[in-house]
């Protein structure tokens, strides 16, 4: 499912956030230490080389709604977008640190004039932000940004499971 808003193209996709060739950057769930984790930021490690952690380690640590950008050796895209979310019910105000995690990792992409960006669900895992309320933030977010993007021209959500899917095509249906 996508839709377009102005220049931009917020799509939505069932899959491996690693196994997107088409796009210029992914976007990693991180923690705060950028390490090999579970989830989303393990998998990406997992995927690419060694030298993705070793770009990780000076740009560490990081803040939650805070987003670096690396290299992606290893993967078939140019960068990784490495974005700490928020822990639901610790991380306050989450609803504005979510927000910031979508908002800062666009503004890493303009930054490198790349024109394509894949996230995950950023928090909704681990970090336990009810999938409805974070997919709803994300794609507020995403399509609020429009006028601030010159160079990128597709946003994809890469949505691990039916669930997860279905709850950002009903809110992307709403925007």
């Amino acid at each position: 499912m996508e839709k377009k808003f102005a220049n931009l193209i917020i799509q939505l996709k069932k899959g491996d956030i690693t196994k997107q060739p088409d796009i210029d950057a992914i976007v990693n769930a991180a923690n705060a230490e950028l390490k090999i984790g579970g989830g989303v930021a393990g998998a990406i490690h997992r995927a690419g080389d060694p030298e993705l952690e070793r770009e990780t380690r000076p740009l560490a640590p990081i803040s939650p709604g805070e987003a670096v950008i690396t290299n992606a050796p290893g993967l078939p895209n140019k960068h990784v977008i490495h974005c700490l979310g928020p822990v639901f019910g610790r991380d306050e105000p989450s609803n504005r640190l979510l927000a910031d995690c979508y908002r800062n990792a666009l503004k890493c992409a303009e930054d490198k004039t790349l024109s394509s960006v894949a996230f995950p669900a950023i928090s909704t895992g681990a970090f336990g932000f009810p999938m409805q309320g974070a997919a709803k933030i994300a794609l507020e977010t995403v399509k609020n940004e429009v006028e601030f993007l010159h160079t990128v021209q597709l946003v994809r959500f890469v949505l691990f499971g039916d669930k997860a899917y279905n709850i950002h095509s009903e809110e992307l249906q709403e925007l």
